[in-house]
């Protein structure tokens, strides 16, 4: 693999500032602890979310949206019918997707449901390294949703995981690791406190999937996201005083983050 060079930040400001322009629809799949984080996270950005998981309903929305996020953190039984049928949707309209495989690994209705939709060429995959670990068959997945292996662990798994694919993987950890068509970034933005928020590592699929609704390089989308996520985290921790004001704090900075912010803070090689 080829280190990315710092450009990316450049590739960052022109993505954001077409979501900020464009508005694109996010159709948001996710799991129930998270709705209105999720929600929230994609408004601050600039975007606009829908939270369509249906059955009979799913599948026209997906195809209508700018972008799809299939999150896996409860897939209920119509949640999962939904998936499906939202997968099939995006993919038939050209509509780019995320899929977030949520605690995979040993749990037995998620772990074979992402296996499946990981070879419906989703656009980005996006989880912890254990997550990515267990859905490119090399683990059995973390503590629930904690991950139990480091990032360099998983990025051999998500190289595979890219290749079989198509697209970009994002690796969340202490730095993310982005990878897609022999590319690679890391991106150093962010704080420990977006782990003590919930929703803070599923809400950024649906910042990427708002990304990858402007930006046709998925590489370019997943790591535009991660700084652009990492960079209001880095700014919402020097004035919360908990978990609590970070995640009021995080979603203002979200909302009033500028250019020149992720020029100066934005940290990828």
């Amino acid at each position: 693999m080829t280190r990315t060079p710092p450009p990316l930040i450049d590739s960052t400001c022109a993505a954001w500032e077409e979501v900020r322009s464009r508005s694109p629809l996010v159709h948001c799949i996710t799991n129930s602890v998270v709705v209105g984080m999720t929600a929230n996270a994609v408004l601050a950005l600039g975007a606009a979310p829908a939270m369509v998981d249906i059955a009979g309903e799913a599948g026209p929305f997906a195809a209508a949206a700018s972008g799809l996020l299939v999150n896996l953190g409860t897939p209920t039984t119509e949640q999962r019918e939904a998936m499906r049928e939202a997968v099939a949707a995006a993919r038939g309209a050209g509509t780019p997707w995320v899929l977030d495989p949520v605690a995979v690994g040993a749990l037995p209705v998620r772990t074979p449901l992402a296996q499946d939709l990981a070879w419906q060429a989703p656009t980005i995959v996006r989880g912890n390294a254990s997550e990515i670990i267990a859905l490119a068959g090399g683990g059995a997945g973390g503590r629930g949703v904690d991950a139990t292996d480091d990032v360099d662990a998983a990025a051999s798994f998500a190289v595979a995981l890219a290749a079989r694919t198509g697209g970009a993987v994002a690796v969340s950890g202490p730095v993310d690791l982005i990878v897609a068509d022999g590319r690679v970034a890391r991106v150093r933005n962010g704080h420990a406190l977006l782990t003590r928020m919930t929703g803070g590592g599923c809400a950024l699929g649906a910042v990427m999937a708002a990304f990858a609704a402007v930006e046709s390089d998925a590489f370019v989308a997943a790591t535009a996201a991660s700084v652009v996520y990492g960079v209001a985290a880095d700014v919402a921790a020097e004035t919360a005083a908990g978990p609590g004001t970070f995640a009021v704090a995080f979603l203002d900075a979200l909302a009033g983050l500028t250019a020149d912010a992720i020029l100066t803070r934005g940290a990828v090689a």
